[in-house]
């Protein structure tokens, strides 16, 4: 965590004035979603996603209000969608804190999220930018259609690399996209300029789900999921999935079945994990990882040298050695 914190610091007057507007732009009459709000607002994630819309606005020019206030509208519709999430998977902690919907049930969490959406689009209005209201719309149905996607892949029983990176980027590298791509348009920087900048944050959308997929394969109780938990939904990521298309036909043929019979029991997770462990799965997870970064760095270098440049590296860094 030590490079990210560094990088926090760096950026603590952008984060902290972004952050007074998302708890201003929630505020509201009444008393229980003011209660819900202000105790979730409390338990703050990493902000990488606001991190890099400040970060993308200084590569290309100064902070003003109408980044911060992109910031602020992207950090609410991923927490609305982290609350969603919860509501769906059955999620009874995140970030080691009972979820909205244990503590007040899947109506009140639904609609809580459904409010930090309805503000996230109030505060991409005030800066002004059609582009930034129109990204964040489609990063909306982006998200929803990358959700439908992987429901359909395990449905379906697509066990191809091929679908999985095509499903992770709209589920999950849509929204480093568009962090980028709303920083630079509210700085006015050019869209040429601006189109490498988008396929490194590409590149590392893809690595932070392939990483939060990795945790699904070792217990880690700072996650607040259970190991397998993946599996237990017919969601089969990266490291099964090369296990599954490069073992012996002896190996992977039973393990293919138990996917699509589905119903597993724990035993039978723990022997996916294990066949997928084995088999190397693990290890070309981060192997497509540090592909990725190299042609990122390449991507990185291509701008001159900068504070701003130098914190994207350092988040690269951050997103693959993280520990939860």
């Amino acid at each position: 965590m030590e490079q990210l914190e560094k990088i926090r610091l760096r950026l603590n007057a952008e984060l902290q004035a972004m952050n007074r507007i998302i708890i201003d732009t929630l505020r509201t009459g009444n008393d229980m979603m003011n209660n819900i709000v202000t105790a979730y607002l409390q338990k703050k994630g990493k902000q990488i996603r606001p991190l890099m819309v400040i970060l993308s606005a200084k590569m290309f020019g100064e902070v003003n209000d109408d980044v911060l206030h992109a910031g602020a509208a992207l950090e609410m519709l991923h927490n609305a969608s982290l609350i969603h999430d919860d509501v769906v998977d059955e999620t009874s902690l995140r970030r080691g804190e009972p979820t909205i919907n244990r503590m007040w049930g899947n109506h009140i969490a639904v609609l809580v999220g459904d409010y930090f959406v309805s503000n996230a689009l109030a505060a991409g209005i005030r800066t002004g930018h059609l582009s930034i209201i129109s990204a964040l719309s489609a990063l909306g149905k982006e998200l929803s259609l990358g959700e439908i996607d992987q429901i359909c892949n395990a449905r379906n029983h697509h066990l191809d690399e091929g679908s999985y990176i095509s499903m992770i980027r709209q589920k999950t590298a849509s929204l480093f996209i568009n962090c980028v791509r709303m920083g630079a348009e509210a700085v006015n920087a050019p869209e040429d300029k601006i189109l490498p900048l988008v396929k490194y944050a590409e590149l590392l959308g893809l690595c932070f789900q392939i990483k939060d997929d990795i945790f699904d394969y070792f217990a880690n109780p700072a996650i607040g999921k259970p190991t397998g938990n993946d599996l237990r939904e017919g969601k089969v990521s990266l490291p099964l999935l090369y296990a599954l298309n490069n073992a012996s036909e002896e190996k992977a043929a039973p393990m293919r079945e138990l996917l699509i019979r589905g119903d597993l029991s724990t035993d039978e997770i723990d022997s996916l994990i294990a066949f997928a462990i084995a088999e190397g799965g693990i290890d070309y997870a981060y192997e497509r990882m540090r592909c990725m970064q190299i042609e990122a760095e390449a991507i990185l270098n291509q701008y001159p040298d900068s504070e701003a440049r130098t914190s994207f590296q350092e988040i690269f860094d951050f997103i693959i050695s993280r520990d939860h």
